[in-house]
């Protein structure tokens, strides 16, 4: 019977000790050494502190600000997710039509699909530049720049998809709400 057992006990706590320990560590070293920046989390500092993460997306609602894609989990890292609301879902059309509308009455413009929906995860730092644009007005406004200056900074936070063919062009909310504030200071 021990014949059995021990070849058994030894497999699992070498396997244990491989996959529950080496591999981990390794994995860490690797991320720490080529990707620094991401493996910590891809924190955003300013005056010292960390006021965000450009990995996930954080609520705006000053005029004077860039403001993310709503949020089924307002926001919150844990617990994270979507509503679970189906497309026919009565609850999720009034939630729908009632952003629209809002957003169309503070941006002046049509709300793209982005504006008025959760993501899944419901923390996506990210924004379409079509989603962006149509808040430079407003923001603008609120921070007494030019509309045309406000657009050109939102212009240049456009990024890419991954290679030129993966995904869709971003604008990541954090990240652009800090060239704001550098290039058109709110007064306190």
């Amino acid at each position: 019977m021990f014949s059995y057992l021990r070849p058994a006990i030894t497999l699992t706590l070498g396997f244990t000790v491989l996959t529950g320990l080496a591999y981990p560590l390794a994995m860490t070293g690797v991320a720490q050494t080529l990707f620094p920046a991401a493996a910590n989390g891809s924190f955003i500092e300013k005056d010292g502190a960390v006021i965000g993460s450009a990995l996930i997306g954080q609520s705006f609602t000053k005029p004077g600000y860039l403001q993310p894609r709503p949020s089924a989990s307002n926001y919150g890292a844990t617990p994270s997710g979507a509503s679970n609301l189906g497309p026919t879902n009565a609850a999720l059309i009034a939630s729908v039509a009632e952003r629209r509308a809002a957003y169309t009455a503070e941006n002046g413009a049509e709300a793209p699909i982005d504006a008025v929906t959760a993501s899944a995860s419901g923390l996506d730092p990210d924004i379409s530049p079509e989603n962006a644009r149509a808040q430079a007005a407003r923001i603008a406004s609120a921070r007494k720049a030019d509309p045309a200056a406000v657009q050109a900074l939102i212009d240049t936070q456009i990024k890419a998809p991954l290679l030129g063919l993966y995904g869709e062009p971003t604008v990541n909310v954090l990240q652009t709400n800090l060239a704001l504030d550098a290039a058109f200071p709110v007064a306190p």
